[in-house]
């Protein structure tokens, strides 16, 4: 055979093949829905950003970068700004997730891998209706009976560990029998705790479905090298559900940096920045923006947009943070089987 003949055959082998797919008008309509869809809601995300931003230009070009870094809220006499109500709005978050990511934790491990059968289907249940609940019940609920029952322990802690800063309540000595615990009352960590109740079951119910899709070979290698049921789960499951737990604790910190009726509900407003959080008086945007709406000037009705859209912004940061650390430890990507 020439040389020639030889070196062409080579050259083709050695060209990638080309693969066509055919798509049948299923798959065609399926991903025009998807890209419909997902067109749709970064056009409605876009025009709501756009809203805040033309309904405060107004507020922020007045203001300035003092919108940031002032602390009052007195938009008619030209004092305002978002300090005081943005460290309330992350102080509450921040106490609220750190109470559901262990509980939600828990509660997913227990359904998904210790739960009997029988009790596992109602468990699930119960834990999803409890999503579902409507957050002024939370919020009453917290009002009428949390806010008694949680005193003792708020006072409990100020007396055990007053000496870190956080948890020094102005007007309280330990041992003084005239002091009263309605310095404790309507406190961020109050509204931390229900808060916290609230994402809890939406959180458990995420991390549970990236728990239960652990592969069952991983499971029964790890079981039959003689590894207990824990160690199966910490080799294996949590490892696996990593994914599942930050998408969870991230879905959960966008519900409480936007929770609005029941924060409302619990806390005393104040306007300053408050970081003791065992103390009467805290504050948050979705709350400010609830409280003043009604009987806002135009101008003060701008600075509540503008209120608005950093808490937008914040959110999507932070849910745009989540998605990039989602993306780099995939479920399963590092679980030892």
């Amino acid at each position: 055979m020439p040389t020639e003949v030889i070196e062409h055959r080579a050259a083709a082998s050695a060209t990638p093949r080309r693969l066509t797919t055919v798509r049948g008008q299923q798959d065609i309509l399926f991903r025009a829905a998807a890209r419909s869809g997902g067109l749709t809601v970064l056009t409605i995300m876009t025009l709501v950003g756009v809203f805040l931003f033309v309904r405060g230009f107004d507020a922020i070009t007045d203001a300035g970068t003092a919108f940031i870094t002032t602390e009052a809220w007195s938009p008619n006499e030209g004092n305002f700004g978002i300090a005081a109500v943005l460290f309330g709005t992350v102080t509450i978050a921040t106490i609220a997730i750190v109470l559901a990511v262990p509980l939600s934790i828990g509660t997913a491990l227990y359904i998904s891998e210790f739960a009997p059968r029988g009790l596992k289907r109602s468990l699930i249940t119960i834990v999803d209706l409890m999503a579902a609940v409507p957050s002024v019940v939370y919020g009453l609920w917290g009002f009428l009976w949390l806010t008694d029952a949680i005193l003792p322990i708020a006072e409990w802690i100020s007396t055990h560990f007053g000496w870190i800063p956080i948890f020094d309540v102005d007007g309280f000595e330990p041992g003084d029998p005239l002091s009263t615990t309605t310095v404790f009352t309507a406190s961020a960590f109050i509204a931390g705790i229900v808060v916290g109740l609230m994402v809890t079951p939406i959180a458990s119910s995420i991390m549970r479905e990236a728990f239960s899709q652990a592969p069952v070979g991983e499971r029964e290698g790890a079981l039959a090298l003689g590894a207990t049921r824990w160690g199966m789960v910490t080799a294996v499951v949590l490892p696996f559900g990593r994914g599942g737990i930050i998408g969870g604790t991230m879905l959960g910190l966008g519900r409480a940096l936007g929770e609005t009726i029941a924060v409302y509900l619990v806390i005393s407003p104040v306007f300053v920045i408050q970081p003791n959080i065992l103390q009467t008086g805290t504050n948050s945007i979705s709350s400010l923006v609830a409280l003043r709406f009604n009987e806002a000037s135009e101008f003060e009705l701008s600075a509540l947009m503008a209120a608005g859209l950093a808490l937008f912004l914040m959110t999507l940061v932070i849910n745009f943070g989540a998605s990039m650390v989602i993306a780099r430890s995939r479920s399963g990507a590092e679980s030892e089987g």
